[in-house]
């Protein structure tokens, strides 16, 4: 697929997409939806990504959906996508809980990292949400923003924020779609690190190549299963199915490697 509205790379088992629509402030589109699944699929799909980043170009991380996007729906009397059957479906046939839109990322192989350089609103605070782990510049602005324009709160929204820093402050700012900067996201529990802009990239590339440096590729597809699986079970369940799954994967070379690390005390060498 040629790439028009996003930019795609991989060096050292890092795969980026980037949001590239930098004179809209990276504003979402169908179009770059359908780039953004494509990347996304081929990333997952790639034996030599263990990890992947998603960022902005320019000065924003993604402002929610593009304003003449939105002019066509009024003019339509209704919700055009702006995509078609042909779109990529990463992460789906995983679970019937995952195949939906943004939650395909659960049923993804590989950790998803947010690099949040600029604005995030609407679907852009949306899709830094559905990412694994969340790093940001200090003082963006971030906003759900669909109360300003007689939505609901969008892409399962209402589920995942509850879920990401309690209910009570979920719902303030669901409710009222206010904008609060990264700062007061860090102290919400929303982001895992506040950065300078500078530093914002080299620090999360350097966390996602330690992260695929230190941990198994086996161990990191199975937690995140185990972890967007359990939100929808009881303990006992996950319990079991923990036990069911550490049987198994205790059969695995890479078991026997990482005891081999640890009792060397050296860096490990995955098989994956």
């Amino acid at each position: 697929m040629e790439l028009k509205a996003t930019r795609y790379g991989v060096e050292g088992g890092i795969a980026t997409i980037t949001l590239a629509r930098p004179h809209r402030m990276n504003a979402w589109t169908g179009r770059m939806h359908t780039e953004y699944r494509h990347s996304l699929a081929q990333a997952n799909a790639d034996q030599g990504v263990r990890a992947i980043v998603v960022t902005g170009e320019g000065r924003g991380f993604c402002v929610g959906a593009d304003s003449e996007a939105l002019a066509g729906h009024v003019a339509r009397g209704g919700y055009d996508p702006g995509t078609d059957a042909s779109i990529a479906r990463p992460g789906y046939g995983v679970r019937p809980e995952f195949d939906a839109t943004f939650a395909y990322h659960f049923g993804l192989d590989k950790p998803v990292i947010a690099a949040i350089n600029g604005p995030a609103a609407g679907v852009g605070l949306v899709l830094a949400c559905y990412a694994d782990l969340r790093f940001a510049a200090s003082g963006v602005n971030l906003s759900a923003a669909h109360g300003k324009l007689n939505l609901p709160a969008e892409y399962g929204l209402s589920w995942l924020l509850p879920r990401l820093i309690g209910l009570t402050r979920a719902n303030e700012l669901l409710l009222s779609s206010r904008k609060f900067t990264t700062d007061e996201a860090l102290e919400l529990g929303l982001v895992n690190a506040v950065l300078s802009a500078d530093d914002l990239l080299p620090h999360t590339y350097e966390y996602a190549g330690n992260l695929i440096r230190t941990v198994s590729p086996e161990s990191l597809r199975t937690t995140r299963r185990q972890i967007y699986t359990d939100l929808h079970r009881d303990a006992a369940a996950a319990v079991a199915e923990s036990e069911r799954m550490a049987a198994e994967m205790m059969r695995d070379p890479d078991f026997a490697e990482g005891v081999a690390a640890f009792r060397g005390k050296r860096a490990p060498r995955w098989r994956g």
